[in-house]
Formats: structure tokens, sequence, C-alpha cells
């Protein structure tokens, strides 16, 4: 059985979680989240796109209900012994046969989290949800429960995120070597994925995001590739992805001699990383570490040029993307605390000169404050 982590450390999550039931008045979660299932039981699929949940009590019991296709990769993948297959058929009705699961688990006037926040429950599926259990037991969201346990790494956790950082810094260095005047934008991703994909890493969370002339002001994947210019400018944002755990970076890269322009707003982007890495440190709070952002970035008049956030945690996330909580934005009073993952980008884009400029990677909070993951220098690099 290929897990990732022990089953001891499988086991003590799911003790810490059934803890959290009983701390918050609940009698089991169901799991919907697919980063909560490979969390609790390292079941890895991306079969969550149907109905598809996992039930655990706060007994320690836990019910996997899936689909035919999935029976297999749970039982090679995790620690879920229980599973049950619903049939696909015109009439199926999957939450009706989860609540003769639950009521077989005694949760019959019980009351149960739901995370309801999950690309794996839609708002289709979390109204048949809601129809087939009322009346049979109390449901309250708890979305967040197992996410905020996520926030902070085991020391294996750690391990992974570090070999995904390696990752990240060798499709740099693929994309560097591919990059130049004439080059063309796929040869550029599929340099900068075989270098992760050869060093065993894994599919990230969402497409990394390439843009090359005017399209190195977007921060989005989009479809269409383009040969580069002998004048250009080329955004990248990707993860090196390793166990499901991704380690971020952004890079804007200058074809052809920079403008002064670039160089300016690498400068500014430069100050304001490491004056939000300067706060990566326990008991800070991720607004604050946004603020630093914005004071760097304002005062070097590009206010108008900046977001509204500049990062987020990272940790094992599945599609649709590889963004964590929390969030680097003005107000989150979330608090860093030793072994959280947190990428830090810094965006500029000056619409009106077409100019872009990006920098960030990826950052482990210890004791002391932030350890960059990433080994690649912060100077503008050009080709």
């Amino acid at each position: 059985m290929p897990l990732h982590f022990s089953e001891e450390e499988l086991a003590e999550r799911r003790a810490r979680t059934c803890r959290l039931l009983a701390d918050n008045g609940l009698d089991g979660l169901l799991m919907f989240r697919q980063e909560s299932m490979y969390y609790l039981t390292g079941y890895d699929t991306f079969g969550y796109c149907f109905a598809q949940c996992l039930y655990l009590g706060a007994d320690g019991r836990n019910v996997l209900l899936t689909r035919a296709p999935d029976l297999r990769q749970a039982q090679h993948t995790s620690t879920i012994e229980d599973i049950r297959v619903w049939v696909d058929h015109p009439e199926a009705a999957p939450f009706r046969e989860l609540r003769a699961i639950l009521e077989e688990a005694g949760c019959a006037g019980r009351r149960l989290g739901v995370e309801y926040e999950a690309y794996g429950l839609t708002a289709a599926n979390g109204k048949r949800l809601d129809a087939a259990l009322d009346g049979f037991c109390s449901l309250t969201d708890a979305s967040d429960l197992v996410t905020r346990l996520r926030a902070v790494k085991s020391p294996q956790e750690i391990a992974y995120a570090r070999r995904a950082a390696e990752l990240a810094d060798a499709a740099w260095q693929a994309a560097l070597d591919t990059a130049g005047p004439g080059a063309f934008e796929g040869d550029i991703l599929a340099a900068m994925h075989g270098a992760i994909f050869s060093g065993g890493g894994d599919d990230p969370g969402n497409e990394f995001i390439i843009g090359s002339g005017p399209q190195a002001l977007l921060c989005r994947y989009h479809t269409g590739r383009r040969h580069l210019d002998p004048q250009d400018q080329l955004t990248l944002e990707w993860a090196g992805t390793y166990r499901h755990y991704h380690a971020a970076m952004m890079r804007t890269l200058p074809i052809g001699e920079p403008l002064p322009l670039h160089r300016e707003m690498h400068a500014v982007a430069r100050d304001a990383l490491l004056a939000v890495e300067e706060r990566l440190k326990p008991g800070n709070t991720f607004g604050e570490a946004f603020d630093a952002h914005g004071a760097v970035m304002d005062a070097a008049g590009y206010a108008a040029h900046r977001l509204n956030a500049c990062g987020y945690s990272l940790g094992t996330t599945f599609a649709p993307t590889w963004m964590d909580w929390p969030m680097l934005y003005h107000g989150n009073p979330a608090v860093f605390v030793p072994g959280m993952v947190v990428f830090c980008h810094m965006i500029i884009f000056n619409s009106e000169a077409g100019v872009a400029m990006t920098l960030g990677r990826t950052n482990l909070v210890t004791e002391g404050g932030a350890e960059p993951l990433s080994k690649s220098g912060l100077d503008l690099e050009h080709r």
C-alpha cells in the first residue's frame, strides 16, 4: 500500500480531528474536501469530481462512499477499510445511501459537521445532501476544521515541501535554459514540467501561468501560445509539487535588454518581498505581512499597480487550485505558527506602460522567522 506517511502519523491526525469534533460538540464529520481525505487517510484520487463522502465519527470510525472506479484507488492508497460503492444509474441517489450509512453508524438525531466549502461538493449536490439528511440529523458547517489542522506541517510534510521547492528551482532553471528571443512558450512549459516530472514530482493543483508580451500582465492561466519577440517580457508562476505538496515561485523574465521600468519595478518587488518575509514570524498576523507589502509598494508610487493580496499558505492541495488557507491580505487575523508553509508573491502590473514585474517564492515559518525553501536568487534575470 503506497502510503506516504506512517500509519501512526495518519492515526494521530485522525485522533486530533476527533478531539476537535468533540470540542465543537460534533458527533462526526462529512468530508468532501479531497485534501482532508488525503491528510487523514492517504486516499489519493481525482474522483471527488463526482459525489463522494468520507465520514469520520467522533469515535474514530470512518466510512468512504464513492464510485466503483475509486474502490481500488482507496484500497491501494489509504488506510480506509470500510468502502461503500454507489452505482451509476438514472435514479442513483448517493446521498440517500449516505443516510443509510449514517443510520448504521448511529447518527440519527446527532450533530454532524459538513465540509460545505469544498470543490468536491457542488451546489446541486449540497442541496441533495441537505434534503437527504433533513429530519435525520443536525448539520453544521465545519469546512475549516481539518483545513486549520493542515496549515501546520509535520516534519514529514516539511520534507515533502522541501523536495517540492527543489523541483521548483529545477523548473526555473529549465525555463532559463529554454527562454530567449524566438522561443516558443509551449517549449518553455514543456521544459518546466519535464524537470518536475523527471524529478519524481506530480501535477500541480492548477495550471502553470505563462504569458508574454501584453499577456505578461496576466496572473491566470490562459490558452494560446506565442513565440517570444527579440524584446519581450515573460511572466511565469509555477509550483514544484511532490506528494501533492506545493512550493510555488513567480518571476517576470525580460527578453532582450530589460527596460528601465523593468529594473525599477524589480527593485520595488524585491524590497516588498523581503519586507513581507521579515514579518513571517510566529505571533505576527497574515494581515500584518500583507501591510508590509503595501507599505513598500505604495511608498514607491505603485499603489495603483499592485494587488489586494500577496500570497497564501501552501500544502497538499488538489485541482482546481494550489492556493490554501490562510491568505495574505489586509486585516487577516490568522497568526503565523512554526511549521506553516507560505508563498509570498509580489505582483506589479503597469497597464499604462504595458510593463509587468513579479517576484515570489515559498517560505517555511520557523521559530526564528522565514526560511526561503527556494535556493534560486532574487536578482533580475534576462535572456
